[in-house]
């Protein structure tokens, strides 16, 4: 990560150079919280856990829903820093036939119903600073694979930079998801 300074000038060189930003191939890039990320494409068991969340959400939702992998998404900024630019691994609407079609490559949050993160090479991104981020643009649920933890976490209530309340399940054992999906969304293939 690159930290980046706080004047409004060097805020707005570093949004206009990320916006513009050629990411080398096999890497993603994001802007969390003023600093630069970047990613390399994920290992087999990342995608395994958002395919198994993605099949129970479509099959045991009750209405149609829309997801998207790697989308990118402006959401608010920290004090003094650049608006944060992140690319959750997986953006989930509920009710909104389309929501995608059209967007630019970098969307508002407004009406995203909940975002998800399986952690990879530095799980602190995806469990602090990605977390205040999705608090901030006010997501209201945020789902969170710790693999290192060996659990699943569901974050909701957004409050400013963090969420109020979270629920985590150990790998193996059901999280209950919330309304609009109202589920227990099966962990066991995790293992």
């Amino acid at each position: 990560m690159i930290a980046v300074a706080q004047d409004p000038y060097t805020r707005k060189l570093l949004l206009d150079w990320f916006v513009e930003l050629d990411t080398p191939e096999g890497f993603r890039a994001e802007l969390v919280e003023g600093e630069f990320v970047l990613t390399p494409v994920p290992d087999g068991h990342h995608e395994h856990c958002i395919s198994r969340i993605v099949r129970q959400l479509h099959r045991r939702s009750e209405f149609d829903l829309q997801f998207s992998g790697n989308k990118g998404l402006k959401l608010g900024q920290a004090h003094g820093l650049p608006q944060d630019h992140v690319i959750p691994d997986g953006t989930i609407v509920a009710r909104a036939p389309r929501f995608f079609r059209g967007a630019p490559p970098w969307m508002p949050c407004e009406g995203v119903t909940m975002v998800l993160e399986v952690t990879f090479t530095r799980p602190d991104i995806d469990s602090e600073v990605k977390r205040r981020c999705y608090a901030r643009g006010g997501i209201p649920l945020y789902l969170l694979v710790d693999r290192d933890a060996s659990s699943t976490t569901l974050f909701s209530e957004p409050e400013k930079d963090d969420y109020r309340r979270l629920c985590t399940a150990a790998f193996g054992r059901p999280l209950t998801l919330p309304d609009p999906f109202a589920f227990g969304l099966d962990t066991t293939d995790f293992l």
